[in-house]
């Protein structure tokens, strides 16, 4: 969680403190491991819920201040984005049946936050990414009123100067320019601690670098982003993306970002990772840090160490190392990051199960993973997890290139299952929870097929905001049933939510799939794609995406009814003959709003743009099926007994 009083660290005299403080911080670090008076011989394991809270609508909502105040529970805190939480778990001893325990723990935590979240007209839902969301609920006004954030969104911009770019590309393409750093807020995990001895760290950790890749392909939960059929685990590219916004001055050379997987396996200690980190990346937040670790040593207590953890908080490694102080005692964690939230509690819980098992076994039988894997084929194989999910292929030890399939069911899942056993966890647990993932495996079921191959049911029917709100309202409605998702039926409507209300904004039935010109084009190319695409309306932009004229069908025919398309038996220019005094809408306005316009101005079809930049085109054509769906639910909804 870091500190909350912080500020940017743009101030050199604060960062050359607080850097100073960091190495200060890893020297103390260092005397502690040499002593020997980390925390050993006990493997526990903590977990942060991240939750999406929603309106009756599925839509965010920003009610996250409101939901802490009403749950007034220490376990909740803020998240970057007004309509996300966090929930914090206490750490458990990994014995008997502690994954029954943490199912139990997780469900009533989720519960309380739906409860509160209820009683102020919303829900609290745990997905990667919440379908419902767009660009407009990421304004700045959704910012949760916090320094550390404020602070945060400030560095990030800083970096990014100014404009964070989103270039993501799956079933679909999504580019995106953003101003602020709440695209982080489109992301919710699942992150597991698990607590490891001092002397095992290294080892431990390698090993989870290494099952990163095949972890996630098991566990793959987001793959929409805007309606945008992405990444199986869009997660990882837009955590990227967000948090990495780096100014395109330093892309001519090699620049390491903040999130990433690492450079190198670890040596000796977790002191190899925390260096690297330093080493790679400055401060990016600043605080008055007060303690003196080597005082606080000298008197026999545990150093918080807050500004070696400040740092490590906002280095976003996928396996995070950490160190903390429970209970008096001093101890070393491996974060694992990878993880989305969802699709339900015992999903979760499954995947828990599967890492922690692999990470155990994993050190006792893999041998010295630096001599059997390369470190770029561990790197290369997370990415293509989060592109493919089931479907990658690996590159696993010694070279075998291996099926996701292959490498979870005939050599992941027998390792996960011998080191749960070697923990002495309840065989009853490690058959029931690691009988998940294999029946997820077997089945091709994971969260994100299930949620593309329902968005594709309902493709046929609906349009992209009723479908959105479906797909919410549905996972909503399975994650209550604690069915695991390889049991989960395809996406119905079932009038949950009333999407058919999403219809209020321009932005819910705009077209965005534009076919448009240049001003330097010839116009034939104006009556060729009114043609063959029978469209009616040609928007013209500059290279910039930004809006400069429109043609219409209408002044097409009338330019071929002159005889002016041609000069000299050259072809004019678009420019020549586009309209240049634009009535535009912005893509948040009222329906209502854009049907008066329409009328008053005497025009089919309105350009949506924001900031200048087209975006879309609202016309009657598109108004049509909103008009069908009204008329078709007024009909349903009609007494029968009044009638005739």
């Amino acid at each position: 969680m870091g500190l909350h009083d912080t500020d940017i660290g743009v101030d050199p005299r604060s960062v050359r403190n607080i850097s100073r403080a960091v190495i200060r911080d890893m020297a103390a670090l260092e005397q502690m491991l040499e002593a020997g008076v980390i925390e050993e011989g006990c493997c526990r394991l903590g977990a942060e819920q991240e939750l999406f809270l929603t309106d009756d609508r599925w839509d965010p909502a920003p009610i996250a201040e409101h939901v802490l105040a009403d749950a007034a529970d220490e376990r909740f805190v803020s998240e970057v984005a007004l309509f996300n939480l966090e929930a914090n778990l206490e750490p458990i001893a990994v014995r008997g049946r502690t994954f029954s325990d943490l199912q139990i723990m997780l469900e009533e935590t989720v519960a309380l936050a739906d409860a509160a979240a209820r009683r102020h007209g919303g829900h609290a839902l745990i997905c990667g990414i919440l379908p419902t969301l767009r660009p407009d609920a990421l304004s700045i006004e959704n910012l949760t009123p916090r320094d550390r954030y404020r602070a945060l969104n400030a560095a990030v911009m800083r970096a990014a100067g100014g404009v964070i770019r989103l270039r993501l590309q799956g079933i679909d393409e999504l580019l995106l320019d953003h101003d602020n750093v709440l695209l982080e807020g489109c992301n919710t995990s699942f992150q597991v601690h698990l607590q490891v001895d001092p002397d095992a760290f290294a080892a431990a950790y390698n090993v989870a670098q290494a099952i990163a890749g095949p972890l996630l392909a098991a566990c793959v939960n987001s793959p929409l982003l805007f309606g945008r059929r992405l990444w199986r685990e869009t997660r990882i590219a837009l955590f990227h993306q967000s948090v990495d916004a780096l100014d395109t001055a330093t892309l001519a050379r090699e620049v390491t970002g903040r999130v990433w997987f690492g450079e190198s396996w670890a040596q000796d200690s977790v002191l190899d990772v925390f260096r690297e980190n330093l080493a790679r990346f400055r401060p990016l937040l600043t605080a008055e840090i007060a303690e003196d670790p080597f005082e606080t040593l000298a008197a026999g207590g545990a150093p918080k160490l807050r500004a070696l953890q400040l740092h490590n908080g906002n280095v976003y490694r996928w396996n995070r190392p950490c160190y903390g102080v429970y209970r008096g005692r001093a101890h070393l964690r491996i974060e694992c990051r990878v993880l989305p939230a969802g699709p339900t509690v015992v999903d979760e819980v499954a995947n828990a199960a599967f890492w922690i098992g692999l990470v155990l076994g994993g050190t006792r039988r893999f041998g010295h993973l630096p001599t059997r894997l390369a470190f770029e084929d561990a790197r290369a194989n997370l990415i293509a997890a989060a592109r493919l999910g089931l479907d990658t292929g690996f590159t696993w030890l010694d070279g075998e290139r291996l099926s996701a399939t292959e490498l979870i069911r005939d050599r992941l899942l027998p390792i996960a299952r011998l080191g749960l056993l070697s923990a002495h966890v309840d065989e009853s647990d490690i058959d029931y929870y690691l009988g998940i993932v294999d029946r997820r495996v077997v089945t091709g079921s994971t969260g994100a097929q299930w949620t593309l191959r329902s968005d594709q049911a309902l493709r046929r029917k609906y349009g992209h905001v009723e479908r959105m709100a479906i797909l919410t309202a549905a996972m909503n409605s399975n994650a209550r049933k604690g069915l695991p998702v390889h049991d989960w039926p395809t996406a119905e409507d079932r009038g949950e939510g009333r999407p058919h209300r999403a219809y209020e904004r321009v932005e819910d039935c705009m077209t965005t799939d534009l076919f448009t010109l240049r001003e330097d084009d010839a116009v034939d190319l104006v009556a060729f794609l009114m043609n063959h695409r029978g469209i009616r309306q040609i928007l013209v932009e500059d290279d910039e995406q930004r809006l400069v004229g429109i043609i219409s069908y209408r002044t097409l025919l009338q330019r071929v009814a002159d005889g002016k398309l041609h000069e000299a038996n050259e072809p004019l220019p678009v420019r020549d003959i586009m309209v240049r005094e634009l009535i535009t809408i912005e893509p948040g306005t009222p329906m209502r709003e854009a049907v008066r316009i329409m009328r008053e101005a005497n025009v089919t079809a309105l350009p949506v743009v924001r900031q200048g930049k087209l975006l879309g085109i609202i016309s009657e054509h598109d108004l049509l099926p909103v008009v069908a769906r009204l008329l078709d639910e007024k009909e349903s909804d009609r007494d029968p007994r009044l009638e005739g």
